[in-house]
């Protein structure tokens, strides 16, 4: 990752992270010179970290010699653990084995997946729901460009139309284009994403032929049209864990991040706007809300079918220890989708078609 830091620079912002999410504590230059870099001079390291403050990475509480990591000083860690944290197949196969008793239950899934995300990193857990209350198409047209690219055209019951351009990793010819407009009519046309179901699915499919996968591409296109980003419940698992850090100590910071959790819409706006193919770590005033300023989440979606089905997460005070939650929301996400998937093949199954 280009930080436009020196190697010290990183390696000393790092070292002031990673002390003060342990010990909550201003750190000094002389605790990092002893304990994560023998080989510089405190007075060297008092002055890098004066550079880090001025460069925004790095704040100096006024109580406090020493210093505390910034908004941008957290964002340049977790950037560095986004490109680091690996996960293992033993660790993604033991949290998708505690969700599989749950394989037909959606709701207790991510209810259950938000349990283990609270209880093995100790912070608020979260689990979302998308809501059904979305807006139907009642017409697709597909119009054909050339040989890799195709128009969708959405027509919504309000009268609304939406385009996408379909940008396609094989050639198509304009009977296809054709057949994927008859697809969509006959199943999907008139529906919401919940009535979309996998049998729904699977019969598009296998009329599609030979070419599903051109279905699969606009089907992605669909249900990011379709979902109405603000919609969605919000579960919370734990929320009595967040007495335990200081940052919540004060009882005005405590009442309006509950305030927040309660009102739900800032949180599920925030999640809205998470990539769905990523990890979602969002800290303090990138929140864009006032109660949330002292708050990271770390969310990441599900996808069943190529459409968001849900979400889960952690909320905690800035001062995480990201290098512990990134992986195991992550590796939870992937195991619940593991357990969907696995869902799928059974249906596909030959002996579940006899």
């Amino acid at each position: 990752m280009e930080s436009g830091l020196s190697r010290r620079k990183e390696q000393i912002l790092r070292a002031v992270v990673e002390a003060y999410v342990k010990g909550g504590e201003p750190v000094g230059s002389k605790y990092i010179a002893e304990s994560r870099m023998p080989n510089c001079s405190p007075a060297t390291i008092r002055n890098e970290m004066a550079e880090l403050e001025a460069l925004g990475y790095l704040e100096q509480p006024h109580t406090s010699a020493g210093r505390i990591p910034s908004g941008r000083g957290y964002r340049f860690y977790v950037d560095c653990l986004s490109e680091e944290y690996k996960k293992t197949k033993a660790e993604t196969d033991f949290m998708a084995e505690a969700l599989r008793g749950k394989r037909h239950e959606l709701d207790k899934i991510l209810a259950e997946a938000s349990r283990l995300a609270g209880n093995m990193t100790n912070y608020t857990a979260i689990a979302v729901r998308p809501r059904a209350d979305m807006t139907k198409i009642i017409r697709f047209e597909v119009m054909y460009y050339d040989s890799k690219s195709l128009v969708l055209v959405m027509l919504s019951a309000s009268g609304a139309a939406r385009t996408k351009n379909l940008r396609l990793p094989f050639d198509v010819l304009p009977a296809q284009a054709a057949q994927l407009a008859a697809v969509l009519n006959k199943y999907i046309a008139g529906h919401t994403p919940e009535e979309i179901t996998l049998p729904v699915m699977m019969h598009a499919e296998e009329e599609m032929g030979s070419r599903a996968e051109l279905l699969s591409i606009a089907m992605k296109e669909i249900f990011g049209g379709m979902e109405e980003q603000s919609g969605g419940t919000l579960a919370v698992d734990g929320v009595e864990r967040l007495l335990e850090y200081p940052e919540y100590a004060d009882i005005g910071k405590l009442r309006g991040l509950l305030g927040a959790i309660e009102q739900k819409e800032g949180i599920l706006d925030t999640i809205s706007h998470i990539d769905g193919d990523d990890l979602g770590v969002v800290i303090g005033r990138e929140n864009g809300e006032e109660n949330l300023s002292d708050t990271t989440m770390v969310v990441k979606k599900i996808k069943k079918n190529g459409k968001v089905v849900g979400a889960i997460g952690i909320i905690g005070p800035c001062r995480m220890d990201y290098a512990k939650v990134m992986p195991i929301v992550s590796a939870l996400a992937e195991s619940v989708g593991t357990v969907l998937s696995d869902e799928r093949q059974m249906l596909e199954s030959p002996k579940n078609k006899e």
